[in-house]
C-alpha cells in the first residue's frame, strides 16, 4: 500500500474516538487504520497550497511570494484583533476577508497541555480543539465577527495562557482542571463590547484521541532534513503522528510537502 501526495492538515471526525483522514488528492487515507503498523514516510518535493507550483515552502504551506500575497495568510489570521472587515477596510482582499471575518466566532477555553484561551470560527467547533490536541474545551462567548473575538482573547490572555506546550500535550501530561470554574473566573475580564455575547452554558466538550502509547520524551521528526523515516505508528493527537520510538511528526507544520507514505510489511 503506497500513497503519494501533498500534505495538508488532517481532516477529523468527532466520534467517541477521533477519526483522522489525510486527503492526498488521488487518495483518502483513514489514518486510524494505520495504527500499530509500520509505515515509511519519504519527502519528495514541494507544492505550494496556493499557486500549486514546485517552490520551497515558506510558512503555512505557502511559498514565500504567496505567503505575503494571499488573503489566507493575512496578519489577522494569527491575530484576530487586527481584523478590519467590519469597518469595510481591506487588508489583502476585502471580499474574502468579509466572508471569513464577518461570521460567528467563538472564544473558548481548552485544556491540552494547560488551560489556554483561543479563537475560532463557530463552524470550526470542535475541529479547532481537536487540532490543538485538547482533551476538553468550553465556549465562553459567541460574537458576530472576528474582531470582537480577537479583542476578547487579548483581554483574557492577561489572565490565562494562549499557547499550547506541544511536548506536554503529546506526553498527555495533563493537569485536571474545571473549565467551568475557569470560565466563571474570567467572565469579569471580558471587554464591554463583548459582554452581551457571554454564553451561560456549563457544558464541557470531551475529546478522546486514538493513542495507544504516549511518548515520554517526544522528539520532532524533520522529514525534509532526514529525507525518509520508517517507524511503527502508535497514535495520533492534535495534528501529530506519534511513533513507537517517540518520534513525532507534525502534519500541519509540514503542509505543502509532497510525500510518499508506504505501509511496510
Amino acid at each position: 500500500m503506497q500513497y503519494t501526495g501533498v500534505l495538508k492538515k488532517m481532516n477529523t471526525e468527532y466520534l467517541d474516538t477521533i477519526q483522522y483522514y489525510l486527503d492526498m488528492k488521488t487518495d483518502f487515507i483513514n489514518v486510524n487504520q494505520l495504527l500499530n503498523k509500520k509505515i515509511s514516510l519519504s519527502f519528495i518535493t514541494y507544492e505550494c497550497l496556493c499557486c500549486g507550483l514546485e517552490k520551497e515552502i515558506y510558512r503555512q504551506g505557502f511559498c514565500k511570494s504567496c505567503f505575503f500575497e494571499t488573503p489566507n495568510a493575512g496578519d489577522w489570521i494569527m491575530r484576530p484583533e487586527l481584523s478590519k472587515a467590519h469597518l469595510g477596510e481591506e487588508d489583502r482582499d476585502l471580499e474574502y476577508e468579509k466572508k471569513v471575518q464577518l461570521q460567528p466566532h467563538i472564544v473558548y477555553l481548552a485544556n491540552s497541555s494547560n488551560i489556554k484561551v483561543g479563537v475560532t470560527r463557530k463552524s470550526q467547533v470542535p475541529t479547532r480543539w481537536i487540532d490543538q490536541g485538547a482533551h476538553e474545551a468550553i465556549e465562553i462567548v459567541e460574537v458576530p465577527n472576528r474582531y470582537l473575538a480577537g479583542i476578547t482573547e487579548v483581554a483574557l490572555k492577561e489572565h490565562v495562557a494562549d499557547k499550547t506546550n506541544w511536548r506536554k500535550m503529546l506526553k498527555n501530561d495533563i493537569v485536571d482542571e474545571s473549565l467551568i470554574e475557569w470560565k466563571e473566573r474570567l467572565e469579569p475580564f471580558i471587554p464591554e463590547e463583548a459582554k452581551e455575547y457571554f454564553l451561560e452554558n456549563k457544558e464541557e466538550t470531551n475529546i478522546n484521541f486514538p493513542v495507544n502509547k504516549y511518548p515520554e520524551k517526544p522528539k520532532s521528526l524533520n522529514i525534509k532534513k532526514e529525507g525518509s523515516y520508517t517507524g511503527k505508528l502508535v497514535g495520533v493527537k492534535g495534528q501529530y503522528f506519534i511513533f513507537e520510538d517517540e518520534r513525532v511528526f507534525n502534519v500541519r507544520a509540514n503542509e505543502g510537502l509532497v510525500v510518499k507514505i508506504e505501509l511496510v510489511s
